[in-house]
């Protein structure tokens, strides 16, 4: 595991068991990102502006007393498959034994946490809710539910609250229960549906990488194969069905009321159905929030 040391900037490297204490960042990726090619040439990496949020971030571990930090578009070797194969298929395990994990919210302006909810939950009447760019991909899903410790920060770096203090404005506007934010209970324990559900309304830029994305989500492993497509998301349901006796996973297709009673609540689909099997994440959108595992075909 590659982490940078917070006072030099230099990537160190760490086998196993020997991975010191590292807080995490959670963002989104835009132009002129800084890679670990980047990083061997220290002016060159501060000359772009993906610098800015690794200098945020390295400064905000130190001020927290951790000594090393991982992210993502610096700490991974991209020109190596292998690697960034075992980098995706960790990167939930690396979310979630980080000390610390701060999402940076480049498109949020706010100065308070009250401003931040307010943007979530709007109290005035016909106000439109913002929904901050970061709560709409894919990678980000996993990146707000495996950390113990998250927090928000702004554009210019103004923390504005904790995972587990805006829980229930969060899980409004995602969906995801608050005892799966604050870790009250554990997120394997939910139907696979339901899951599935809390992705249904995210993207990524890659089709292959709506399946990629969801492997912690679900704790399976896949080879990464970039050019498959929507094919990744029929082998992680493949995968998901090899580990559970959960059938949850088919209620997308679920149209009879006679079969189960919740089809009364699905929305009529135009499309032809195709398989046993989804197509995408949201083919999800509509399973019930009280949907349980025991659903018996």
């Amino acid at each position: 595991m590659r982490l940078i040391n917070v006072e030099t900037y230099e990537i160190e490297t760490f086998m196993g068991d020997a991975v010191p204490e590292y807080s995490i960042l959670s963002h989104t990726w835009s132009q002129d990102e800084v890679s670990l090619h980047d990083m061997q040439d220290l002016d060159l990496a501060k000359s772009k502006k993906g610098f800015r949020k690794i200098e945020y971030c390295c400064q905000q571990a130190r001020a927290d007393g951790w000594n090393f930090a991982w992210i993502d578009t610096c700490c991974i070797d991209k020109t190596s498959s292998a690697e960034l194969s075992e980098a995706i298929n960790s990167m939930y395990r690396w979310y979630s034994n980080a000390m610390s994990c701060y999402a940076y919210l480049v498109d949020t302006e706010v100065r308070s946490t009250q401003e931040f909810l307010e943007l979530l939950v709007p109290k005035a009447k016909g106000k439109k809710r913002f929904l901050p760019r970061w709560f709409s991909r894919g990678w980000t899903l996993q990146e707000l539910i495996a950390p113990f410790d998250l927090q928000f920060f702004t554009v210019d770096w103004v923390c504005i609250g904790s995972k587990r203090a805006l829980k229930g404005a969060i899980s409004a506007v995602t969906g995801i229960p608050a005892s799966v934010l604050d870790h009250s209970k554990n997120v394997y324990t939910y139907p696979v549906a339901s899951r599935m559900r809390w992705a249904s309304m995210r993207s990524t830029t890659r089709s292959e990488d709506l399946a990629y994305c969801l492997m912690g989500i679900f704790n399976v492993h896949l080879p990464l194969l970039y050019g498959e497509g929507h094919r990744a998301f029929i082998r992680l349901q493949e995968e998901i069905l090899k580990t559970t006796n959960d059938h949850t996973l088919f209620i997308w297709g679920l149209l009879s009321e006679a079969r189960y009673q919740v089809a009364v609540g699905l929305r009529q689909r135009q499309e032809k159905l195709t398989g046993m099997v989804a197509q995408n994440p949201r083919d999800f959108q509509d399973t019930p929030v009280w949907i349980r595992s025991t659903l018996v075909l």
